[in-house]
């Protein structure tokens, strides 16, 4: 008889748990870290304008390299189309604004030990179903690399991270809406 009520017991308390996760789960909230928060009922089209260097000083490879990485992201993360129409839900376009080099980490010898790489970019970001939803903003990003390195033998290792950190930081302030 004892060990039918503890088995009786333990079926009960298995059924409680379930039925408790099953209910924790079905008050969480769901939700991507990594895609946007859109309404793909409403917003089906993307068009991403070319981001032109307007920065005093050029790397003419890095247009080539942030506009890859956009588009890439954005068709990872996203359901939407994107397209060259001009007629889209979205709109997404600017310049890079900003390349500059600056010294850090500085020596009592008055030398920089470390050199920093930052890279900035203005962004329009057009919501056509939604004009509230519209961005004019600055982003920017940058790395330091040790300055006994030539700028050339690390640029494009850097233009890549930064232009990965940008993307992000660009997407979550608009496809993201966070």
């Amino acid at each position: 008889m004892a060990t039918r009520n503890n088995h009786t017991r333990a079926t009960l308390v298995i059924a409680a748990l379930l039925t408790l996760c099953a209910g924790l789960t079905a008050c969480i909230p769901s939700f991507k870290l990594n895609g946007a928060a859109l309404d793909y009922s409403v917003y089906k089209t993307v068009s991403i304008s070319q981001f032109p260097i307007r920065a005093a000083l050029v790397y003419p490879p890095l247009q080539q390299t942030f506009e890859t990485e956009l588009l890439d992201y954005i068709s990872r993360n996203t359901r939407l189309q994107i397209t060259d129409d001009n007629n889209t839900d979205l709109h997404i376009e600017g310049e890079i604004t900003g390349y500059s080099l600056s010294p850090q980490a500085v020596t009592e010898d008055a030398y920089a030990s470390r050199t920093r790489l930052t890279i900035q970019v203005h962004v329009k970001y057009i919501d056509n179903k939604a004009e509230n939803k519209d961005i004019d903003q600055t982003f920017s990003a940058y790395r330091d690399f040790d300055s006994s390195q030539m700028l050339t033998d690390v640029q494009d290792q850097l233009c890549q991270e930064i232009s990965k950190e940008l993307v992000t930081l660009i997407f979550n302030a608009t496809l993201g809406d966070w």
